[in-house]
């Protein structure tokens, strides 16, 4: 029986079908960071989806609409989403004219009327109330715009919304765009067919996110490597002290469990023994590195220490496949993100096959100005983490099967 994952594997990806004369909708993933002055500050997600793209306009389709969400309006149109501020920046990464759609409901003559691989972009789908409750109307009104229809955003394939599920009941030819298919190939290639040693590094806020991956992902590799603040629920789970750290009480037992099924499958694992801490994390006036053993009365743990950088660096040059999910401590504070950096630049520095989990691990790795020297970093901070858990994601469960 095929795992979750190599079934996702077995979707029919663009490439695989005619698409020309065909009207395509392509579910792509704009979702990109803006500042206060609605200023696109990572357009990284908007390249990620040109090969897509591009591939229709080469290959003659009749029109290409493409949807995506931008942020997470309340209740209908918010300008602060609106994506007239992205629309732009595809203009120019496209070098070719896109025409905004106000309400595509209205504006179904023109969408239907577009020759010569015309690109159309609809407004924020989730404008539109049912788009999050996955509603039929939604999804037969989407289905009406297009004969393929192509889905490409990876970020979002673990939500059963309109845009990515819904629409599939409705039209006969569906496919995988190219970004969904590196990502699941990607991931394959980290938990399929790896090359040992295999390192996990987890790091981030809660173990409690991180559970059910854990206990999936354990018995395929060789070592464990925990930290962010996290790791403090297994060093109080062992009997450290932690002190004002943030800390699960609810999830010792939990974390306790994950040690000793380490052990049982005979996984290396590596916690921090020295960290950065201080006695306040918005406005330090105190910061200091101590033993994990010995952290002080009213301090909070905030990143990893030296002696752990060089511990989890020498664990990790040892490795043939890394897997990173989640930063090691407040990388977003510049004094307490040493440690993380120093993990990027010690992934980045392997011969390793090296694959990213998205959201704020693929952020710490860029800042840590290291994209170009990690095998592969996912678009999908959700989407990656249910990957890992073993969970078969919405977005694919309908496309066409090879």
């Amino acid at each position: 029986m095929l795992s979750n994952i190599e079934l996702m594997q077995t979707v029919k990806s663009l490439k695989d079908i005619d698409i020309k004369d065909k009207r395509v909708l392509i579910r792509v993933d704009f979702n990109v960071p803006l500042d206060s002055h609605n200023n696109i500050t990572d357009d990284n997600r908007i390249k990620e989806a040109l090969h897509t793209i591009n591939h229709c306009i080469d290959n003659e389709a009749k029109n290409i609409v493409l949807v995506t969400h931008l942020g997470k309006p309340k209740n209908g149109y918010e300008e602060k989403f609106s994506l007239k501020h992205i629309v732009k920046r595809l203009e120019r990464l496209l070098d070719r004219k896109v025409d905004l759609i106000d309400n595509f409901m209205e504006q179904k003559d023109t969408l239907n009327s577009g020759t010569n691989a015309k690109i159309f972009l609809l407004e924020n789908i989730r404008f539109f109330e049912g788009e999050t409750k996955n509603d039929n109307n939604l999804s037969k009104e989407l289905a009406s715009l297009c004969d393929v229809f192509v889905n490409d955003a990876f970020g979002t394939s673990h939500r059963a919304h309109s845009s990515t599920v819904g629409i599939t009941k409705y039209v006969d030819r569906k496919v995988a765009g190219f970004l969904l298919k590196r990502e699941i190939d990607a991931f394959a290639k980290a938990l399929f067919k790896p090359t040992q040693p295999i390192c996990l590094v987890v790091g981030g806020a809660k173990v409690s996110s991180k559970i059910t991956l854990l206990n999936n992902i354990l018995p395929k590799i060789d070592k464990l490597i925990i930290g962010g603040a996290m790791s403090n629920t297994f060093l109080k789970a062992i009997g450290y002290d932690t002190k004002a750290s943030l800390v699960e009480d609810e999830f010792l037992d939990e974390a306790n469990m994950i040690l000793k099924t380490a052990r049982e499958s005979k996984v290396n694992v590596y916690l921090p023994v020295d960290v950065v801490i201080t006695d306040n994390i918005d406005h330090p006036i105190d910061i200091k590195i101590v033993p994990s053993q010995d952290m002080l009365d009213g301090f909070k743990a905030v990143d990893i220490g030296p002696a752990t950088v060089k511990l989890f660096e020498e664990a990790i040059g040892l490795s043939n496949t890394i897997i990173w999910n989640g930063p090691m401590g407040i990388f977003e504070i510049d004094r307490f993100s040493k440690g993380t950096f120093r993990i990027a630049h010690a992934i980045a520095d392997t011969y390793a096959y090296s694959i990213v989990g998205g959201g704020d691990t693929a952020s710490a790795a860029e800042k840590a100005d290291e994209k170009e020297n990690i095998s592969f970093i996912s678009t999908g901070g959700g989407a990656s983490l249910e990957l890992l858990e073993g969970k078969l994601l919405p977005g694919f469960e309908n496309l066409e099967k090879i």
